[in-house]
């Protein structure tokens, strides 16, 4: 059975205390739920005793008796003779709903529709299979047909590739992952953005990595002085960031910031891994940037996941041969290659995906825009940025209680992530990320969830009418 020290899990509820005014045990007792339900705490996981809590967070042991009380009663913790108190999730009886539950509104993920264009490309890339049946499919590259299709499209936006200098990942996540794995040694540094996609957090940590967050704002930008500082004083392995677009806070890197980073990580020896998953999403007021690698040395990775369909699980790793080869090698560990006819797939679409993209933007500006106008009606002292491009935004709520409010929305039927679960240490629980992904029907029923669980959290009058509220419940 797994188990989590008292040490580790005072560092995953950093900031606990500054939830709202509710009394310490039942503050604590929410954000520990709030980390099941996030995945964060694994189910099965044994909680540290009582005990060593209280005395890691420097409390009296019956606060912590009432918060581990708390999750017992509401179906988030069992005590086990001789195993402790182990992490569950509650039978749909449960105070709050179930993050598995199918009939709650998911806007935990940032995702798009399926493209139209993804049912065209299927019966194409069926018919082509044959000629690929004498293959193994055990392949850690790739096919070169998919590979050479990726290395076409950074020719052609200034980046000459050739194919051995792509590997097929399935998905994006997993390139990370690979990269994370081949390039990290335990107790290396990393650079990360803060806010940052989790998902990449967990990959670098798995790899062993000690993490050093760079801090980057929707109106800001990357902090200049934070970044520079945080190569030349930890002179870290690696660096992933993701300068287009970035999730959560849609900024993007101007081109001089981009030139100061490259040679920050040259004059350092840093491998910089870019992720240009949200590249071309660009809503107004810039173009695209070319490859991130056409100024220097870097890894790029890219997936059609957050443009094309999540449900196509292709992504892909675009480096120079030597470090391929490695990563091909370290592949063997955890998997033996990528669905051959859904590459066969990424073949068909890839000569579509400029039609593709323009087709994303023109869908996300308008439910951007409604996204914007919900919330201004809806929870006014919220404060939306503007945003320039990918899939979500990056909204200031005024007050501490993202946690409270996202355990909140599960009551109302939505589930969202708090703002702390993009933060390296916890952080931002003044924010939340809400995608802008899907339907305007869809962004109504979630805005005005999200306005029920306010109400309940803060007791302000809500914006909503009786109508609206019997849409969600």
């Amino acid at each position: 059975m797994a188990s989590l020290s008292a040490r580790a899990l005072a560092a995953l509820i950093v900031g606990w205390r500054d939830l709202a005014q509710s009394p310490a045990y039942v503050a604590l007792a929410d954000r520990v739920r709030l980390l099941i339900l996030d995945g964060r705490i694994a189910l099965g996981t044994r909680l540290p005793a009582e005990r060593e809590l209280a005395a890691q967070l420097g409390l009296s042991r019956t606060t912590v008796s009432a918060a581990y009380a708390d999750l017992r009663e509401s179906g988030y913790l069992d005590s086990l003779r001789g195993s402790g108190s182990v992490a569950r999730l509650p039978s749909r009886g449960g105070v709050v709903p179930d993050v598995f539950v199918t009939d709650q509104l998911d806007f935990s993920k940032a995702v798009l529709p399926a493209h139209p264009a993804v049912a065209d490309a299927a019966p194409r890339a069926a018919a082509a299979l044959p000629s690929f049946l004498d293959e193994s499919g055990f392949d850690p590259m790739g096919l070169r047909v998919a590979r050479q299709a990726i290395a076409d499209r950074y020719t052609s936006r200034g980046l000459p590739t050739d194919p051995d200098e792509v590997l097929i990942t399935v998905g994006a996540q997993h390139a990370i992952g690979l990269l994370a794995s081949t390039i990290l040694s335990r107790g290396d540094r990393a650079v990360i953005e803060s806010p940052s996609y989790p998902h990449a957090v967990d990959a670098l940590r798995a790899a062993g990595a000690r993490v050093v967050a760079v801090p980057v704002s929707p109106d800001d930008g990357w902090d200049e002085s934070a970044l520079e500082q945080a190569f030349q004083r930890t002179s870290p392995v690696l660096a992933y960031l993701m300068p287009d677009n970035h999730n959560p806070t849609g900024a993007s890197m101007p081109l001089a910031q981009r030139e100061r980073l490259v040679a920050l990580a040259a004059a350092q020896g840093t491998t910089l891994v870019i992720d240009e998953t949200i590249g071309g999403l660009e809503l107004d007021g810039h173009d695209a940037h070319p490859p991130f690698a056409t100024l220097g040395r870097a890894v790029t990775l890219g997936s059609l996941g957050k443009s094309v369909w999540g449900g196509l699980r292709i992504g892909w790793i675009r480096a120079d041969r030597e470090l391929i080869q490695r990563v091909a090698r370290q592949r063997f560990v955890t998997d033996l290659g990528t669905p051959i006819l859904d590459q066969l797939i990424l073949v068909e679409l890839m000569g579509e995906l400029d039609r593709i993209l323009d087709d994303r933007r023109t869908y996300l500006r308008a439910s951007r825009d409604h996204l914007a106008r919900r919330l201004a009606e809806l929870l006014p002292d919220w404060r939306m940025p503007p945003v320039s491009g990918g899939i979500a935004a990056w909204v200031n709520i005024g007050l501490p209680i993202s946690s409270q409010l996202v355990l909140a929305a599960r009551n109302e039927g939505l589930v969202i992530a708090a703002g702390s679960r993009f933060g390296v240490e916890g952080l931002f629980e003044r924010f939340v990320r809400i995608p802008f992904t899907y339907p305007r029907e869809v962004i109504d029923r979630g805005v005005t969830a999200l306005a029920a669980a306010w109400h309940t959290v803060t007791r302000t009058p809500m914006h909503v009418t009786g109508e609206e509220y019997a849409q969600v419940v």
